[in-house]
């Protein structure tokens, strides 16, 4: 048993991110906090706004984005010290096998796959959603089997799995030419959050606000586990680690920079939708931020809002199909997942293989499962890897106070302790289904393990781990 918490040396760890099968260092701080904006501005702003304000928050929405904020503000500083001190592709996977252990790290990197998985596809059918709403504004009308899932009446959500197919294409060809499109995608969704905040603050009712806390406190903390969501984006920020330039300086700026933007464009967004409509109309739509400019008059508003969502979801999906790979490719280098998935593209140098699979399985997702569920279980997922890498910081300076940390979490052990304490607290407020869909991943996890993971793992041959 003592095998499975076998910790890799954060020397080896380093070592292995120099080699032949490292991937390509081209990332800067600008880059990456432009990757953190466009995984976290997306779906969270765009859809998940009204589904939290209609069933969950009402106007103390704001009030569940500060509090989600806070969680993972807790957690970002602790992804911020793992980052800069161990700056090898992997993320929450890779700290926690520097810090917990095999087994641990076996669970986060699970873990990080069912999240990202259903974020992506969660994004996708939200992206299919603004696009077919903007088709229709134009007079082009879809048929209505290809654009909605079985369980809708539909066949297939086609315009969901095309769009995974074109950003795997593009991350296939390579990280820089990606991010170059992410950076003018940020650029644009950017400039229409802050055209909605300009339109729409002239048109708040106060009156709309009240109540306030329709649901109460319970629907608070409820909502803010439903638009955890939003604030994934970050954890991707880490997953590029590999490829950045600078690592020590520029990850830390990209984590809690990006994470920082972010949080203050959806309080100002969750103020004014909230005071532009009464919150139960939003029950009615999946596109809340153009059906409130529709609401008010502003149609011309609403069709640009409707184009910035489209390339704001987009960029959101671009960086979760590089994290998702990127934790596929750290955990088939380690030996606990086939090799194929470890696999760089001799021309390219990205890992070819394991952007196809993923693209592949979030494709047959996105189109065929709802958005409610999925989003749900990538919440459930995160927030239980926020949990064990904070743990991992207050377990590593303890354990290896000697390692040079360029970036420090303050306050250890308080600031990680509240990182797990909020995000727990955020689990136990997701709804009781979620949370047994989610147990029953972790099963299937743990015989993955024992039966190819622990065998297969290449700390069996390499003896430069640490008790």
């Amino acid at each position: 048993m003592n095998n499975i918490f076998r910790k890799k040396r954060i020397e080896d760890l380093l070592d292995v991110s120099t080699g032949e099968k490292s991937l390509k260092k081209v990332l800067g701080a600008f880059e990456l906090t432009m990757l953190g904006i466009g995984a976290i501005i997306g779906t969270g702003i765009f859809v998940l706004t009204g589904i939290a304000a209609a069933n969950y928050s009402g106007p103390a929405l704001v009030i569940s984005f500060i509090i989600s904020s806070i969680a993972c503000a807790f957690a970002g500083l602790c992804y911020a010290e793992f980052a800069a001190m161990v700056p090898v592709a992997g993320s929450a996977y890779t700290y926690g096998y520097a810090a917990l252990g095999e087994f641990w790290a076996w669970i986060i990197g699970w873990d990080l796959i069912a999240e990202y998985a259903f974020a992506i596809s969660a994004v996708a059918i939200g992206w299919s959603g603004y696009i077919v709403k903007l088709l229709s504004a134009v007079g082009i009308n879809l048929p209505a089997a290809f654009i909605k899932a079985p369980h809708e009446g539909g066949l297939v959500n086609l315009p969901a799995i095309l769009i995974i197919a074109v950003i795997s294409a593009l991350l296939l060809v390579g990280v820089k030419q990606s991010a170059i499109v992410n950076d003018i995608i940020v650029a644009i969704k950017v400039a229409v959050v802050l055209l909605f905040i300009a339109l729409g603050v002239s048109h708040v009712n106060p009156s709309n606000w009240t109540p306030f806390m329709p649901y109460g406190w319970s629907g608070v903390i409820s909502g803010a586990s439903v638009i955890f969501f939003a604030y994934i984006g970050f954890d991707a920020v880490s997953t590029a680690a590999e490829e950045v330039k600078n690592p020590q300086k520029d990850l830390p700026i990209g984590i809690i920079g990006s994470l920082a933007v972010c949080t203050v464009l959806y309080i100002v967004v969750s103020a004014i939708l909230t005071g532009m409509v009464p919150y139960l109309q939003f029950k009615e739509t999946a596109a809340p931020v153009a059906y409130a400019l529709e609401q008010v008059g502003i149609h011309w508003g609403s069709a640009l809002v409707s184009v910035g969502a489209v390339c704001g979801i987009t960029s959101v999906l671009l960086v979760m199909i590089f994290g998702q790979t990127r934790v596929l490719f750290a955990m088939s280098r380690d030996g606990l997942l086939p090799k194929v998935f470890g696999e760089v593209h001799p021309k390219y140098k990205t890992p070819a293989k394991s952007t196809i699979f993923v693209g592949i399985v979030s494709a047959v997702l996105a189109g065929f499962t709802p958005i409610g569920v999925v989003a749900e279980l990538t919440n459930i997922g995160t927030l239980t890897a926020f949990v064990i890498v904070c743990a991992a910081v207050i377990v590593l300076r303890k354990k290896r106070p000697d390692i040079q940390r360029n970036f420090k979490c303050p306050l250890v052990p308080v600031v990680p302790a509240l990182g797990i304490a909020f995000c727990l607290l955020l689990i136990f407020k997701l709804p009781v289904v979620t949370q047994l869909r989610f147990l029953v991943w972790l099963v299937i996890g743990f015989a993955i393990y024992f039966w190819y993971g622990n065998k297969n793992s290449i700390m069996n041959k390499d003896k430069g781990s640490v008790a």
